[in-house]
C-alpha cells in the first residue's frame, strides 16, 4: 500500500497535541522547528527576533486567537507554551514531521 499516493495537494493534515492545561493562558510563546528526511529535528532561524550582540534571543509572543490560527507546513513543528502557565499549550505536527505515514524499512 502506497500512502504517499493518498495525500491531496491541498489537504491540510497535521497533528495536534494539547498539553497541561490546554489552551487556557491568555498569551503564549511560539517556537518553529523543522524535520529533515533524516530525522533530525532544527530550530527554524528564520521566526526569530533578531538580538542585539551577546543578548538571549527575544522570545516571539502571540495571543491566544493567534495561536489557534496557526497550521503547520508538512515538515514544520510548531510548540506554542504559555507564558504565564508555563506547563500548559500545545504542539501541532505535520503529516511529514510525525512520520506516521512514512515508509520505512527496518533492517
Amino acid at each position: 500500500m502506497w500512502t504517499g499516493r493518498m495525500f491531496h495537494r491541498d489537504a491540510q493534515t497535521f497533528l495536534i497535541h494539547l498539553f497541561g492545561q490546554g489552551l487556557e493562558d491568555e498569551r503564549y510563546v511560539v517556537e518553529k522547528y523543522r524535520s529533515r528526511p533524516n530525522g533530525e529535528i532544527e530550530p527554524i532561524q528564520a521566526e526569530q527576533p533578531k538580538t542585539k550582540g551577546l543578548r538571549r534571543p527575544r522570545r516571539k509572543i502571540v495571543s491566544r486567537e493567534a495561536v489557534r490560527e496557526l497550521r503547520p507546513e508538512r515538515d514544520e513543528i510548531i510548540v506554542c507554551t504559555g507564558v504565564t502557565l508555563a506547563r500548559s499549550g500545545v504542539q501541532m505536527w505535520g503529516v511529514q514531521a510525525t512520520g506516521l505515514l512514512t515508509t520505512r524499512y527496518a533492517r
